[in-house]
């Protein structure tokens, strides 16, 4: 599962890790986030690394939709009714600097972009009463958003908000671009490095699976943060989405769409040799939690070719985004980290706007600049509302952990592998393990998440153990992906 972005990515060039060498700031994730934050201060002479377990884009900057938009399906609303109005204003504004940075930076480096409308759109009557609220927390910021009934789909729809002149691109035109200018300011990018672990010490001490480097500041840039200070394991909600493009004949809708009822569709174009791309994103659940995601990339498959006859499947992907209690992202100095250790997380799937914002609150914040949006976001006020949001995402991690020990414990492993593609969990012994055939392979692995002991469950669409507690996520060999976790799944 190669995202569009991913495949036909260019080769981008990184660098060699150095053990031992000493910083000024090590970013941890060469996602969006990461990557500007790094930049920035790499263009205020400070000596920069950035590591990155995987490769540049690998998890959720390379597998999103890139729609570059400040109206963000019924976003605005919602942290209107779970927050206050000043930090919705707080909040739109940094969305808009953070547009407005990529915009100029895209231009300034000959990169592609697609000006188009964001619009947010109801197929039902319950539906358009939150395209009502969204519209209206919209106008109440300033946004010139616009209010109709047809959204120029190929189905009936009850409502729409429209917002003009926003944007879109290939996120991983803007990954490479953001490379080659850091490291033409004296940045490094190192690939295939796992941080796994921090001491918020003077210098920091950063512990990589190739050995140890010092920093004067941390940044961790790795959608749910891999240090435990400050429990944001318990404060996100993490939930997995897909994305497909499509070969269309004749004419699709050109701007950028999101819907507001469940399940929830998105549509963009791209553009391609052939002429312009469909792309169809989705029916997102908690990750984990769901019996079968395959079933969800076919459900997505005959929506598509029933609202778009003769669509012709190019790419199959899947992304993970975290959702906080208020639908603000987490962003700054992380607890515990005495000054040195900052976060930024929790983007709810609108990280082309967040991320960027966040990577510029992150550089000001070391380099003694100031956000006006940065001080009202940095309160992260905690209102009823938002408790009540953050207990339940809390009670329903219980809920997995019971489910999930009870299952494995009741049932002896199986005798025969499982049948290709397929992955199984029981008592092998005294031990839960997890057992899975991929490719012809079997392997057998502690079906326990290394982070706090959840029991993993199988994706059938991604072939993967992944974690319903907090979201990480496991190769069928137990190599770690992605997620809170450090460590692999250990071998049995």
């Amino acid at each position: 599962m190669t995202s569009l972005w991913l495949d036909r990515a260019p080769n981008i060039e990184t660098d060699e890790f150095e053990a031992d060498a000493h910083y000024d700031e090590v970013v941890v994730g060469a996602g969006l986030t990461g990557l500007v934050a790094a930049l920035l201060l790499a263009r205020a002479g400070r000596r920069v690394v950035v590591l990155e377990s995987r490769r540049v884009g690998a998890l959720t900057t390379g597998n999103t939709t890139a729609k570059l938009s400040v109206l963000q399906g019924s976003q605005l609303q919602k942290i209107k009714h779970r927050t206050y109005q000043a930090v919705l204003d707080a909040y739109v504004e940094a969305n808009l600097e953070g547009q407005a940075w990529l915009l100029r930076y895209a231009d300034e480096h000959g990169i592609p972009v697609q000006r188009r409308d964001a619009i947010s759109y109801a197929t039902t009557v319950e539906g358009a009463a939150t395209i009502d609220r969204e519209y209206e927390a919209a106008r109440s910021t300033g946004l010139p958003v616009v209010r109709s009934g047809d959204a120029g789909l190929p189905f009936e729809t009850t409502a729409s908000v429209r917002l003009a002149d926003q944007a879109q691109f290939d996120p991983m035109d803007v990954l490479r671009a953001l490379v080659l200018d850091l490291r033409a300011h004296g940045g490094k990018v190192v690939e295939n490095v796992r941080v796994t672990g921090a001491r918020a010490s003077d210098p920091v001490e950063v512990r990589t699976t190739r050995g140890e480097v010092r920093a004067g500041h941390l940044i961790v840039a790795t959608g749910m943060p891999i240090l435990d200070r400050g429990l944001y394991w318990a404060k996100l909600r993490p939930k997995r989405s897909y994305g497909l493009s499509f070969r269309v004949p004749g004419d699709i809708p050109s701007d950028m769409y999101v819907s507001v009822d469940g399940p929830t569709r998105s549509l963009r174009t791209t553009p391609d040799e052939s002429g312009e791309l469909l792309l169809v994103g989705g029916n997102g659940h908690e990750v984990g939690r769901h019996p079968s995601p395959a079933s969800l990339v076919d459900d997505l498959v005959d929506w598509t070719e029933r609202w778009f006859p003769g669509a012709e499947r190019t790419h199959t992907w899947s992304a993970q985004d975290y959702e906080t209690p208020h639908g603000v992202p987490f962003v700054g100095w992380m607890p515990r980290g005495r000054g040195r250790i900052f976060l930024a997380t929790g983007y709810d799937k609108w990280g082309m706007t967040n991320a960027v914002q966040c990577g510029l609150t992150l550089a000001s914040d070391i380099l003694g600049g100031h956000q006006p949006w940065a001080k009202t976001l940095h309160r992260r006020v905690t209102t009823p509302r938002a408790m009540a949001v953050g207990l339940g995402m809390n009670a329903a991690v219980a809920w997995e952990y019971l489910k999930g020990w009870t299952a494995a414990v009741a049932k002896p492993l199986p005798d025969q592998p499982p049948a290709e593609g397929q992955g199984e969990i029981g008592r092998d012994g005294l031990k839960a393990t997890a057992i899975s055939t991929v490719d012809g392979v079997t392997c057998k692995v502690s079906a326990l998440c290394p982070h706090l002991h959840a029991m993993v469950a199988w994706n059938d669409q991604e072939r993967t153990w992944d974690c319903p507690a907090h979201g990480s996520r496991f190769a069928a060999d137990g190599t770690r992906l992605e997620g809170p976790t450090v460590r692999d799944l250990a071998a049995r």
